[in-house]
């Protein structure tokens, strides 16, 4: 399994999820909830509880990494979440075509070969800000520098057009739709737009996201 670890930079920290962080993030999704349509975001006490306890487990499925994220530009409080999701280790075979079905479970001395970021929610006041931009910075930096990942992909609910505004805007490429992929947040059975950013590409991509996160407000 992977150390645990935080990610700090522009403002925001990211730290390893923890039951405590439960309260904060109820808090924090106590407010406007009108853009939660197509994310399921716990609501109360008790399914923010819940909410980390299953998350919790996840992470220790050996595939996931979740963090709780704070905004030191609103006192450090806790604005949200966000995670690697659906990480997972190449192994090179002598021969070709490689062996199917998941690699090793990805640990320090294994890193992932490819990542996923998402299951990302962040309280009403916290969306449009930097809060967003410089997470994903922290991440994708992480990923293809630390880990020296190949790949880094993002997927979101088809129907939701302001999400999927925002994974463009960091620089990454729309690979297609993926139909009747999951059940979605509101009941039905939803298409995912999937995206991604390789390794060749993150240059540039830093670029443009450095760019943003140190213009002038």
């Amino acid at each position: 399994m992977l150390s645990r670890f935080a990610l700090e930079g522009f403002g925001v920290l990211l730290e390893p999820l923890a039951p405590e962080h439960a309260p904060a993030l109820a808090e924090a999704a106590a407010g406007d909830r009108s853009t939660y349509g197509y994310t399921w975001v716990p609501d109360g006490l008790r399914e923010a509880r819940a909410w980390v306890e299953g998350t919790l487990a996840a992470r220790d499925s050996g595939r996931q990494v979740p963090f709780a994220v704070r905004d030191a530009r609103a006192g450090g409080r806790v604005v949200g979440s966000t995670r690697f999701l659906d990480l997972d280790v190449f192994s090179w075979p002598s021969g070709w075509p490689p062996g199917f079905g998941p690699g090793p479970e990805p640990c320090d001395e294994q890193p992932p070969t490819v990542a996923e970021i998402g299951s990302t929610w962040y309280a009403a006041g916290s969306q449009r800000t930097h809060v967003n931009t410089a997470c994903k910075f922290l991440l994708l930096r992480h990923a293809f520098e630390e880990w020296k990942s190949l790949r880094v992909s993002l997927k979101t609910d088809a129907r939701n057009m302001r999400s999927r505004a925002a994974i463009e805007r960091i620089g990454t490429r729309f690979e297609g739709i993926r139909r009747a992929h999951v059940l979605a947040a509101d009941g039905t059975v939803r298409d995912s737009a999937y995206f991604s950013i390789m390794a060749g590409e993150w240059p540039a991509a830093r670029q443009t996201l450095e760019r943003r996160l140190t213009q002038p407000a």
